[in-house]
């Protein structure tokens, strides 16, 4: 049995097409009899005879549709069809004979078996549709159908005139089974999908089998309401035909041309509207089209009977017309297919045949009633209508109120938002579900409705269901109104409405959060949903809404509703999750929506360009806007970075051997920044080498990623002391090499042309696939080795976004960046963060000069600094206050942040360090600090002391056993790993490692952390830096911290570490600097609550000029562990 592979797949192209030639077939067969039948008979008998052609053919359709249904359901579909379009080709070979001669009996068996054919034919193709395509194709795989079907009627119907003139009539039924047989040969592309009902017995009572199918499809919620609505459409389209040729002949009085003009009109609009419906359902049955086609019904109907004196605007109105019976039609045809129960869809679909050709039988019997009865001309007839079908849809809409509840979800999703739906199969069909979502707008509900293909009931804040005007809404909608300002006995009673709808079978949305995220970050998850799902066996659904902050009716900037939406219609993303058992607890589900919205990250670089062609947008967009400067004095707006970007990368491209990678030995400096995005802009890819290790280690580091030459300049290696002989390329000379009159000319082109013409002409290998490398980052080494860490363009910019996202960043922002550019934080947060997102950045190269970084602080205004601990300790001894008085952000990482030090710097500087988490395999921010929000009596917390804060947006922090892998509890430590776009592809040539490093996609960071209530990380150690002492796992960092805390220090003062110990396997072994009363904080941490077995030995304090730290500013594992040893065996 074959898959369903969609719209674009054979099987169903093979549908589309065996009923397309059917559908011609029939009417040009039919249409030709006819002309036989005017040109044989004498005038006054014709009439009789044309509408014995009508009742010939759909008779079968009222005589056989139940046995039709049923005989659908009992044999495979493909094989049925196939054995109908065989009797195809056989009536239209009987058809050669019979056209040729002339002789009318035949001519008419023929009609009959033709119709007899399609009766058959209808309900097995109706009812193959499901199986072919999931419920997602269903809307637009049957306004193809109908599309295809409509303009088939229309080109057999004019094909029919051109035969009957210009052919012999033989030569038409040649024709004709000529078509039958290329309808046979596309039927075959149909695949088995097996059989639905083997046993189903064959009904020959057309009327009993009926009733009996329609007190069925009763069951079935909604299902008869839209066999009604589409009977109903057939009995409009009836009507409209028939009474077009009346209405233009008697008030209008048109020509042949004319009346064909509004044929064509009418059946053209009903094609194109039912292609439209299909496209504007996105991947679902969208009943909300049905109350749009209604509306245009009425209108456009109604406007006919006062069009009649203008052929063009009638013709219009047929047009309208037909397209909104498209969009009334293809939904509720959809709905019919979906919500029937696979085993007796085929005579679901055959009874709604039934009705619909009762519909058309109506049409005749109306028409006639409206000219004998009530003397209507035309045009009356269609405001009669226009009319009925007012009262209609309003009966309709009354029994089918998903129709019209839907009808604004859809607007929201489809004009505001355009709405990307992930994970849509995990929520179910049918029966109780409880949706538990995060919340980051006034617009969830809407969207996440608007996403659902059932009605959803969600749980709101009592204030905004109570508003006047629209609480009548929120009612239909079946909304449950609750609040924290509730008494107890009123909340409880919201929380039990909740559970009788699920009980009732019915899917309720909560927000867990209780209120909409201020700054960005999801917040604590209560408990209700808990008490709501207690004790119910009933699926919970996580769902996460995904780009929806920044959107008008977020908190974005602290503003909702005023200022400008960025895009219409704006993009988000839902994603639904698998479903969880009814006894999940809070923190399970926030780690599940956590988990999707790492998933829904990665959907989101599918719209962004690489890290090259996003500055050069933005230089564009803002080519005087201030971008770089550094301490030499060096300053660049926008639009000239990018021009000397660009030509200094093209000169070092062309002076640089074959090869992607390009070697780089440059500090931070806006000649740094330029070479890096040069590079990029070029198709290389920059990989910045590290100065503050060895020469030794450079060049090892240069052969390992197939660097030939390195970019430099003679100022650094003079500085460095080094000599790279033939490897070096200095930029001084690259630069001196180009052209003024070329870089002029590139530059009118850059900032002149429109953005995708100067991708194209002057950045051409800029572009391409997310997942190519945008850089190498060798690892500091800290615990080994240096390892070459591979960054994709996807990396970086998933973690850019995640950043932007919580600091919300302003034009006017400044950032200083110290730390080098082979840094994983300087390259990605100094250099593409502030250069992609439109603000500036100030380089200097030494992140220990105090002096000369409060200058450039004060001058530059800078609002955000980049450091770790051990540089806020040189800047609170050596900066005066007044000049970081611009700062906004103060972002600390790559060791343990002490409490007592950001307590120190706030109070000097009037700015609270906000402690981050990340490393170089994870682009590298994995978590962050911001500030609360406190405004309007709200307050959220954005940061907690101790902690490194909660995982970007975009990544999902997992603490696991670190033996069996398996969760640890909210707030238990363990092993910390993380997930998301932002983890590294992979080790430079080192598979092995690669494979160690990651875990399912997840980094295993290596560090012990536990995950609390609030969603905040707290690093509790690195497993490299404890000791085993006795079976028993001792920590550094808190050792560390008791001993600052004793000796009232805030600068880096002690480093604990561990040596090999014959007795109890590790012993610890704590490094001083500049601390003299080693005794007393002896005795102090003798006295302390520290566990006996934490505490070290007197003789294990030993006094250090320096301690070793790395280039970045982090200390040297690597190094203190060798130092550690030495004093060890030295003592």
């Amino acid at each position: 049995m074959a898959g369903k592979d969609g719209v674009s797949g054979s099987g169903f192209r093979g549908l589309l097409w065996t009923q397309a030639l059917g559908a011609f077939n029939d009417n040009a067969f039919k249409t030709l009899v006819a002309f036989r039948l005017i040109a044989a008979l004498p005038a006054g008998e014709a009439s009789g005879w044309l509408a014995a052609i009508g009742a010939l053919f759909v008779a079968p359709f009222i005589a056989f549709s139940a046995a039709a249904g049923a005989l659908a359901d009992r044999l495979c579909k493909r094989t049925l069809l196939m054995r109908l379009k065989g009797l195809e080709v056989a009536l239209m070979l009987a058809s050669i004979p019979a056209l040729a001669t002339g002789h009318l009996p035949s001519l008419l068996a023929i009609v009959f078996a033709m119709g007899v054919h399609s009766a058959f034919f209808s309900p097995a193709k109706l009812a193959l549709l499901p199986e072919l395509l999931e419920e997602d194709d269903l809307s637009h795989g049957n306004g193809l159908m109908q599309m295809a079907a409509f303009f088939a009627i229309l080109l057999g119907t004019l094909a029919a005139g051109l035969l009957a003139n210009r052919f012999p009539p033989a030569a038409s039924g040649a024709a004709f089974a000529l078509l039958a047989l290329t309808g046979l040969w596309a039927c075959s592309l149909i695949p088995d999908t097996g059989v639905r009902a083997p046993g189903a017995p064959i009904p020959w009572n057309a009327a009993a089998q009926t009733l009996r199918d329609i007190r069925e499809v009763e069951k079935h919620p909604g299902v008869l309401q839209a066999v009604i609505g589409s009977a109903y459409f057939w009995f409009l389209g009836a009507v409209f035909q028939m009474n077009l040729l009346v209405y233009g002949r008697e008030l209008m009085g048109a020509s042949d041309a004319t009346l064909t003009r509004f044929q064509v009109a009418l059946a053209a609009g009903i094609g194109a509207g039912s292609y439209l419906a299909g496209r504007l359902s996105r991947h679902r049955v969208e009943l909300g089209l049905v109350p749009l086609g209604c509306l245009g019904l009425v209108a456009f109907g109604a406007d006919l009977a006062f069009a009649f004196r203008s052929p063009l605007r009638a013709t219009l109105d047929f047009a309208a017309l037909g397209a909104a019976g498209g969009c009334f039609a293809i939904p509720l045809q959809s709905w019919i297919q979906s919500r029937s129960p696979a085993g007796c869809r085929g005579r679901t679909l055959a009874a709604a045949n039934t009705v619909s050709f009762l519909g058309i039988l109506a049409a005749s019997a109306s028409l006639w009633a409206f000219d004998e009865w009530f003397g209507l001309h035309a045009g009356q007839i269609f405001l009669v209508v226009a009319l009925m079908t007012a009262v209609v849809a309003g009966y309709l809409l009354r029994l089918l109120p998903d129709a019209l509840l839907r009808l604004p979800l859809y607007a929201m999703s489809n004009l505001v938002y355009r709405i990307d739906v992930a994970g849509k199969e995990s929520l179910p069909a049918a029966g109780p579900a409880l949706l538990v979502a995060n919340h980051v707008s006034f617009v969830d509900a809407f969207l996440i409705a608007g996403a659902s293909p059932r009605l959803i009931r969600f749980l709101m804040f009592r204030r905004y269901y109570e508003l006047p005007g629209i609480t009548w809404f929120f009612k239909a909608m079946g909304c449950i109104p609750i609040s924290d300002g509730d008494s107890p006995k009123a909340m409880l009673r919201s929380l039990d409405a909740a559970r009788e709808r699920l009980k009732a079978g019915e899917a309720v949305c909560i927000f867990a959060e209780g209120e909409i995220t201020r700054h960005g970050q999801m917040l604590r998850f209560k408990k209700g949903f808990e008490r709501i799902a207690h004790g119910l066996d009933i699926p919970i659904i996580p769902v996460h809404l995904d780009r929806v902050w920044g959107s008008v009716f977020s908190f974005e900037g602290g503003k909702v509703l005023l200022k400008w939406p960025r895009r219409l219609p704006y993009p988000v993303t839902v994603s639904f999750g698998r479903p969880m058992p009814s006894s999940s607890t809070a923190h399970e589900i926030r780690q599940a929506i956590l988990e999707l919205g790492a998933e829904a990250f990665s959907r989101r670089l599918a719209d962004r360009p690489p890290l090259p062609i996003a500055f050069l947008r933005e230089a564009k967009r803002r080519p005087w806007r201030f971008a770089l400067a550094d301490s030499t004095g060096a300053k660049l707006r926008y639009g000239p970075a990018l021009i000397q970007a660009w030509a200094l990368g093209r000169a070092l491209d062309r002076a640089l051997p074959g090869g992607e990678n390009a070697g780089l030995l440059l500090p931070p400096s806006v000649a740094g920044a330029l070479a890096n995005v040069g590079l990029s802009l070029a198709g290389r890819v920059p990989i910045n080498l590290n100065y503050t290790t060895s020469l030794e280690v450079v060049l090892q580091c240069a052969d390992k990623a197939g660097i030939a030459k390195i970019a430099t300049s003679r100022k650094v290696l003079q500085k460095l002391g080094w000599d790279l002989g033939e490897r070096a390329l200095f930029i001084e000379d690259a630069a001196a090499g180009i052209s003024k009159a070329g870089a002029a000319l590139a530059g009118l082109g850059l900032l002149g042309l429109p953005s995708w013409l100067a991708e194209r002409w002057l950045a051409p290998k800029a572009r391409g696939p997310l997942d190519r490398l945008a850089t190498v980052i060798f690892t500091s080494g800290s615990t080994g080795v240096p390892k070459g860490v591979m960054l994709t363009h996807a990396n970086l910019l998933a973690n850019l976004e995640g950043m932007a996202q919580v600091y919300q960043v302003r034009p006017d922002d400044r950032i200083l960046g110290v730390l080098p550019f082979f840094h994983s934080f300087g390259y990605t947060v100094s250099l593409w963060f502030p250069l992609i997102s439109g603000f500036g950045v100030v380089y200097h190269p030494n992140p220990l000069d105090a002096r000369r970084i409060g200058e450039l602080a004060e001058e530059h205004r800078v609002t955000f600094l980049l450091g770790t601990p051990t540089f806020l300790s040189a800047y609170l001894r050596r900066i005066e206050p007044g000049k970081l008085k611009s700062l906004r952000y103060v972002v600390v990482g790559a060791e343990k942040l002490r409490e007592d030090l950001a307590r120190a710097f706030e109070e000097r500087f009037a700015v609270a360090p906000l402690e981050g988490y990340g490393c170089t395999e994870l682009s590298p921010v994995a978590a962050v600090n911001i500030p609360d929000v406190d405004r309007r009596g709200v307050r959220q917390k954005g940061s907690k002391p101790g902690t490194v804060g909660q995982p970007l947006p975009g990544v999902l922090a997992r603490v696991v056993d670190p033996d069996t892998g398996a969760p640890r509890p909210e707030g238990e430590p363990g092993l910390l790993l993380i997930k998301g776009p932002n983890v590294m592809k992979g080790y430079l040539g080192d598979p092995e490692k690669t494979a160690e490093a990651l875990r399912d996609g997840a980094y295993v960071t290596g560090d012990i952390a536990a995950l609390d209530a609030d969603g905040f990380l707290t690093i509790t150690d690195r497993l490299s830096r404890f000791s085993k002492i006795g079976g028993e796992m001792v920590p550094h960092i808190k050792v560390e911290t008791k001993l600052h805390e004793l000796a009232g220090r805030v600068e880096q003062t002690f480093v604990v570490t561990g040596v090999p110990d014959e007795r109890k396997g590790e012993r610890l072994l704590v490094l001083v600097k500049g601390y003299d009363d080693v005794d007393g904080l002896w005795k102090g941490l003798q006295e302390s609550e520290l566990p006996k077995l934490w505490i070290p030995e007197r003789t294990a304090f030993h006094p250090v000029g320096e301690f070793p730290v790395l280039g970045s500013g982090k200390l040297d594992l690597q190094r203190l562990k060798a130092v550690a040893k030495e004093l060890a065996s030295a003592s």
